[in-house]
């Protein structure tokens, strides 16, 4: 059994509250349990989202099914303690024959070790090969912040002028892109803001957000996206109750994340931009941009949710990368 999908809220994170899917995995009945109680575990106590356990989950579930047919048998608790190294190394050269590659990996690898601390926190026995073999290591790439006069375009309706939709469409499409860009949000933290959440122009200037892990931080909100919202709100032909999800889809439900992606790549062919401006890289602009105007790294984190300084510290290596281009293209001897 596997947490569904959507977003746990606060206080359904016991297991007689979760609710669950079917997945289709081997393993023993003992080891069925404690998956169970594992990923409750995670819900309840780490706040984990319900896409995250689901990851969690998937990733784990695939560990089993590999030991599965290495093992000759559905694994059972005693079979998971006396794994090898290479019974690990395996199932790694499995995934990667079927293309997995060393970012998959790592996540994979990183679900079953929180399984195994799980069941040794609880007494239930310890996989010391897991943590015996080391995770592949990941080249690192850079985020690609868009230019600061590119992001500001995303905004304009004009761009758009071409296509057959309503204008309420588009609207909403620019009130979200420069939601991203001017807060910083990401996508799913935009699309479930509630009409309740986002202030009248002129009536507030932040929004409360809830992040990963149900984490609630507060970020500032620009007039001029406030604005932006306004005009789509007076224009979206649905009803907008102040509990209602203020974007929603051309028949009314949630905005779908893969809407907003089409319009980002409808606006990149109108404007030139290369294939890494997506969405999600108005975060990177908007962290970028803070960064190169002076902004303090603590609190561009703060802003972004992080949970750790060091996931906002790419920011720095972005804006040298930034400095070194101009310094290349400007210094005569360069």
């Amino acid at each position: 059994m596997w947490p569904d999908s959507g977003r746990l809220r606060k206080g359904e994170g016991t297991p007689a509250k979760l609710a669950y899917m079917d997945r289709a995995f081997a393993a023993a009945t003992d080891v069925r349990a404690e998956i169970e109680h594992w990923l409750a575990y995670l819900g309840a106590e780490r706040r984990m989202s319900g896409k995250t356990l689901e990851a969690y989950g998937r990733d784990v579930g695939q560990f089993l099914n590999f030991l599965t047919g290495h093992l000759g048998q559905a694994p059972n608790l005693k079979d998971l303690a006396a794994l090898t190294p290479q019974d690990v190394r395996a199932f790694m050269a499995s995934r990667r024959a079927d293309g997995a590659g060393s970012r998959t990996l790592v996540r994979s690898l990183a679900g079953a070790r929180s399984f195994a601390r799980f069941l040794e926190r609880n007494g239930k026995g310890k996989v010391g090969a897991l943590s015996a073999v080391r995770a592949p290591k990941v080249a690192k790439t850079l985020p690609k912040p868009l230019a600061i006069a590119s992001a500001r375009q995303l905004s304009d309706v004009d761009l758009r002028a071409g296509e057959e939709r309503e204008p309420w469409i588009f609207a909403r499409d620019a009130a979200v892109l420069a939601l991203l860009y001017g807060s910083g949000l990401r996508i799913s933290e935009a699309l479930g803001l509630r009409r309740k959440d986002v202030p009248a122009p002129g009536a507030g200037d932040t929004l409360i957000i809830t992040g990963k892990g149900n984490k609630q931080r507060m970020v500032p909100v620009l007039p001029q996206v406030l604005a932006l919202i306004e005009d789509y709100a007076k224009l979206c032909p649905h009803d907008l109750a102040r509990d209602d999800l203020i974007f929603r889809g051309a028949k009314g439900g949630p905005l779908s994340p893969r809407l907003v992606q089409l319009a980002m790549a409808r606006l990149r062919g109108a404007l030139g931009l290369p294939d890494t401006a997506t969405p999600h890289a108005l975060r990177h602009s908007f962290a970028t941009h803070l960064l190169a105007r002076g902004g303090d790294l603590r609190a561009i984190q703060e802003l972004l949710g992080h949970a750790s300084l060091s996931t906002t510290q790419i920011y720095t290596a972005v804006d040298s990368e930034r400095l070194l281009e101009a310094y290349r293209s400007a210094h005569p001897r360069a």
